[in-house]
């Protein structure tokens, strides 16, 4: 055990100008010395706010630590960036839709991501005298600590008194009624790029609530940690549902802004309307860039193994195998109760984020996939070989399975005994042609 602990979080946020940013650096060190078997508790907390050339960041970290008399061979350090390479978020560049909000009322579509460095978007505007009188919610709730599938209600917001409307549930399309009076709303959430991940389904009914109620929306865009690749099965439309709304693969590589620029192109909306949209685009950011998320944007994406992870994963939902709900390793890991030639054990249990998880208190066996891949391509390996090892194969596959592959043409790939490249063969034709159309609403420069 080291003789000093401490934990250092450097945030960094990008300016709109060259070889310069302001460096923020918060401290909150708890450290213990031993002497004689007796502990010796320091616990010390410190925050700057520094703005200089980007070649003297490490020297102002070095100096930071010497004014805490810590020595480098003692200190464990874990500094996370919020803005890889400069990336600037949309909702960070309040001059280029500031203009838009003056003077009028306006509504949020937002949750716990809708952060400016670590501000709430909704507070900033509110200290901007911009006039917020309502906020939507989506799966996950307004603070994002709902469990998948859960019912959110509306509610009051604490800190400021405004109505939350929740996007969830038996309302997932804000009513003429809820849109009332609104002139502009603002979009503006974390999403992970998935088919099955419902932010972009709640992105859909907004932009038809607004196209039909003659309501500008702005979309505040934001990075896709899964921006940099494209695969999986297109979406058939007699499966469409929440978890799938479009004909698109469960890995569309665009971002929230592109995919709305697409939904608006391709008149996926009720009776081909078109939304009154505004994308304020992400600056220094492209489909290559990786981008590690400041928050969790939902309770079992805690980390970025688990995002990675997630469109490989979340076919599981469909079948009796646990992925990890109701432990510390979400979608990073993957079990069921008679897998025992497997040696790797975990037990789900209720958590925050999992009331009632999958195989309650049951010891699970199976595969740890904590390791942080940044994957290319789905992996079916998994599916396949659970689905070989599981007895009853009759009750593997739930009707969920369906609407998550948005066909059923790879469950009966998977009884009929195909391997992995024959069944993503099967895809290429269809894939082909969507990465073509994709190439038409892309707002930043792609992988290929």
């Amino acid at each position: 055990m080291p003789n000093v602990i401490a934990t250092i979080e450097i945030r960094i946020i990008g300016l709109e100008k060259e070889f310069s940013f302001p460096l923020t650096i918060f401290f909150a060190i708890n450290s213990s010395k031993f002497k004689n078997g007796t502990p010796l508790v320091r616990n010390k907390s410190m925050k700057l706010n520094i703005d200089f050339p980007s070649q003297f960041v490490i020297k102002a970290l070095i100096f930071c630590l010497m004014l805490f008399g810590l020595d480098s061979a003692e200190l464990k350090a874990q500094i996370s960036t919020e803005n890889q390479n400069n990336i600037i978020l949309g909702n960070q560049r309040i001059d280029e839709y500031i203009d838009d909000l003056k003077g009028k009322k306006v509504a949020l579509v937002a949750n716990h991501t809708s952060l400016i460095n670590q501000t709430h978007l909704l507070d900033t505007l509110l200290s901007l005298k911009i006039n917020v009188i309502q906020i939507f919610s989506p799966e996950h709730g307004f603070r994002g600590n709902a469990d998948a599938g859960e019912k959110v209600n509306n509610q009051i917001d604490k800190v400021t008194g405004l109505p939350i409307v929740s996007l969830y549930g038996n309302n997932k399309k804000p009513s003429p009624e809820q849109v009332q009076g609104i002139e502009v709303l603002i979009f503006d959430i974390q999403d992970v790029g998935a088919r099955f991940y419902t932010y972009i389904s709640t992105l859909h009914y907004v932009m038809e609530a607004a196209a039909e109620n003659n309501i500008q929306l702005i979309v505040l865009d934001r990075p896709n940690p899964n921006g940099h690749y494209v695969d999986g099965p297109i979406l058939e439309e007699k499966f469409k549902s929440f978890v799938g709304m479009h004909p698109i693969p469960v890995v569309h590589g665009m971002t929230i802004g592109e995919y709305a620029k697409m939904i608006n192109g391709e008149s996926w909306l009720k009776g081909g309307v078109q939304c009154n949209l505004k994308i304020v685009t992400c600056l220094n950011y492209n489909h290559s860039t990786e981008y590690r998320l400041p928050i969790s944007p939902s309770p079992n994406l805690p980390n970025l193994s688990a995002i990675y992870n997630y469109p490989s994963i979340c076919f599981f939902e469909g079948t009796p195998i646990s992925v990890g709900r109701g432990t510390d390793k979400p979608f990073q890991q993957i079990g069921y109760p008679d897998f025992k030639n497997y040696s790797y054990v975990f037990i789900p249990k209720p958590s925050f984020g999992a009331k009632n998880p999958r195989l309650n208190g049951k010891k699970c066996y199976g595969i740890n996939l904590q390791k942080e891949v940044k994957r290319s391509e789905l992996n079916l390996q998994y599916l396949i070989d659970f689905y070989k090892l599981f007895k009853d194969k009759d009750k593997f596959f739930d009707n969920f399975f369906n609407l998550l592959a948005g066909n059923s043409t790879l469950q009966n790939q998977i009884k009929a005994g195909k391997n992995e490249n024959q069944i993503r063969a099967s895809w290429q034709p269809d894939l082909t042609a969507f990465k073509l159309k994709r190439k038409d609403y892309l707002l930043y420069p792609d992988f290929e």
